[in-house]
């Protein structure tokens, strides 16, 4: 590779962007921008010379054109080892351009916006970004070129230590990074073709089975970043983003909320005034099951937190920190994985995908959570205020359980937990049975279903283990029988008109 002596930076997320054009300003290249990119390299203090002085042709339709000019793609395009290419730049002025730092409008982001016109949608779609990004991918055996700002530092250190030159190497792996963001970019939002991807993050020692090939692709590492112990596993990657999905629910309330999960599911919930307290309501739910679990915290990881939960076998411990003290003990045991969650680093809205055969299911993420305060009353009693704390809490957790599910609990802690079956009966009489085995009372409890009741049975098998409200979202033909059978035992019922099943 050539030194690189002149370099196009036009971005729209500015993250580390003037520490980046210092850098490369202070190897002795030479920086070309657009826009509210060079003000800011301008306002910083660093010598830019705007795209439209550099092509001689202004802006034009209100920054639609700019970057679309010979000079700008044919200093991408040109092949430098090509004599033929290199007569040509020469006759018609246009001088190479070595690296290209690019990142596009937020056009997916403004489509999740509610409310978003068709008008604002359409000026986020980027014309030159993509364009400017491909003839550098294309032609990366001469240009380098970043659509992340996470690349701007390595690429830089690499710059320092080679001479103001990058390897074939990381220009391949950088184009190809490009040629995924771009497609994904085209293909964003419920499109005639769906296109996601990312770099390879992790290759896993294997899939969900042993016999099963699996890779981890994507920025699911940013948002839960390993600390310590074993490599991640692909089992463990599921049950960190269930984890992740339930303490999202939690995450800003007042009180610490700890979750314990297996296979993708909860196995207890708990709040509390710190996260030790939150843990013993979450764990005195099902005292067996946390045996080679999940748990999620919500507040940093105490060292309190950290002695109660040593006492058993995990799997993986989250949270959004974790105290020095109480990180300094958990790594005592090598194999248990430690993740630190970054929750302002996930994109909340980014569709949830699931592969079938010869084919891909897209939806929304089920981001979506009632407040019982504003549903439907349909018994004759009305829920007390402390059945609708109880009641909000039963909604939030039952929505990550497998359906059909069921959740006891009070307005702090989970009681019992019924999921997986097949039928709306058969979860309630699982949770109760469990409840009895382990001496957990049920009475003046609060139950949750993720679906209505299609007949009677299923709330009465819950008003007679002890619950005393119930939310779920209502709609079945039976609707009335179900009501009847509230009001026949005094107990209070609302409908959410929304359900949240998870299959």
């Amino acid at each position: 590779m050539a030194r690189i002596g002149r370099a196009l930076l036009s971005v729209s997320d500015k993250r580390g962007l003037v520490e980046f054009a210092r850098g490369l300003a202070d190897l002795g290249v030479e920086l070309l921008s657009t826009g509210g990119t060079a003000k800011l390299l301008a306002d910083a203090g660093l010598c830019v010379t705007q795209v439209s002085d550099y092509t001689g042709f202004p802006e034009m339709l209100d920054g639609r054109v700019k970057t679309l000019h010979p000079k700008i793609h044919g200093g991408l395009l040109g092949r430098r080892d090509v004599p033929a290419h290199v007569a040509e730049m020469r006759a018609h002025a246009i001088e190479p351009i070595d690296l290209v730092a690019v990142n596009l409008y937020p056009f997916r982001e403004t489509v999740a916006r509610p409310g978003t016109t068709l008008e604002d949608a359409i000026e986020q779609i980027d014309i030159g970004g993509p364009s400017m990004l491909r003839s550098a991918a294309k032609n990366h055996a001469h240009v380098t070129v970043i659509v992340d700002p996470d690349d701007y530092e390595p690429v830089l250190a690499e710059l320092r230590g080679a001479g103001g030159t990058v390897s074939v190497e990381t220009n391949r792996r950088l184009a190809q990074k490009v040629f995924c963001a771009t497609a994904c970019y085209d293909g964003a939002r419920f499109g005639a073709s769906f296109h996601r991807g990312g770099p390879k993050a992790l290759d896993m020692r294997y899939g969900e089975n042993p016999h099963q090939a699996a890779s981890l692709y994507g920025d699911f590492l940013r948002v839960a970043e390993p600390l310590h112990g074993k490599e991640l596993s692909y089992n463990n990657v599921v049950d960190i983003d269930a984890a992740l999905a339930l303490a999202e629910e939690f995450r800003a309330g007042r009180d610490a909320a700890v979750a314990i999960l297996k296979h993708n599911t909860p196995c207890g919930v708990g709040l509390g005034g710190d996260p030790l307290e939150a843990w013993k309501r979450a764990y005195a739910t099902d005292p067996e099951s946390p045996f080679g679990g999940i748990v999620v915290s919500t507040r940093p990881w105490t060292l309190a937190l950290a002695w109660a939960v040593d006492e058993i076998f995990t799997e993986v411990l989250i949270a959004p920190d974790f105290e020095p003290d109480a990180l300094e003990l958990l790594k005592r045991k090598r194999q248990r994985r430690l993740v630190r969650w970054h929750p302002e680093a996930d994109e909340v809205r980014a569709p949830a995908v699931r592969g079938v055969v010869r084919g891909m299911l897209v939806q929304d993420q089920d981001t979506a959570i009632e407040d019982p305060r504003e549903a439907r009353v349909v018994t004759r009693r009305r829920p007390t205020p402390e059945e609708l704390l109880a009641l909000a809490f039963a909604w939030r957790v039952v929505k990550h359980v497998k359906s059909n599910a069921i959740a006891f609990t009070t307005a702090d802690r989970t009681l019992a937990l019924g999921g997986g079956q097949t039928s709306r009966v058969e979860p309630v009489r699982t949770a109760r049975a469990r409840a009895e085995r382990l001496g957990i009372s049920l009475h003046g409890s609060v139950v949750g279903s993720d679906a209505f009741f299609p007949f009677p049975d299923g709330l009465e098998e819950a008003l007679e283990a002890g619950a005393t409200a119930v939310i779920q979202p209502g709609g079945s033909t039976r609707d009335e029988e179900v009501i009847r059978a509230a009001d026949a035992r005094g107990a209070a019922m609302v409908f959410t008109g929304v359900r949240h099943f998870r299959h």
